[in-house]
């Protein structure tokens, strides 16, 4: 399943909101807060996220293709993978990709995709 959603910014803006581990509370809805070694994500990172619920769980970067893509396991769990498909130098469309069994999950991922866009249209100014 998938989630996309086209954004009025530059790949490079969208990818940078992305991969910043201090961005992550302020776009995903059910991330309150993240320990994490890098401020930047790469292949192989290991952190913590605390949930909206308030408990603390392990993450882990498990593919990383610059500009491109990343997935990860929270909880020792396969979660979201972040594609990025450029359209123009100021275009891009965000495409989440989850499990079917977690379709609940969109509409959170909807969400997320309207903030990040606000965010990296931000960058710009």
């Amino acid at each position: 399943m998938q989630v996309r959603h086209v954004i009025g910014a530059s790949p490079q803006q969208v990818w940078n909101v992305l991969i910043d581990t201090h961005q992550w509370p302020v776009w995903g809805p059910s991330v309150r807060a993240v320990q994490s070694p890098r401020r930047y994500i790469d292949d192989g990172l290991k952190g913590c996220l605390q949930t909206v619920l308030g408990f603390w769980v392990p993450f882990e970067i498990t593919g990383f293709e610059p500009l491109n893509f990343w997935s990860w396991k929270v909880a020792g769990i396969q979660a979201t993978g972040h594609r990025l498909i450029t359209i123009d130098k100021n275009h891009c469309e965000l495409i989440f990709e989850m499990p079917l069994a977690v379709f609940p999950y969109a509409l959170i991922c909807r969400q997320a995709a309207r903030r990040i866009g606000l965010l990296a249209r931000s960058e710009r100014s």
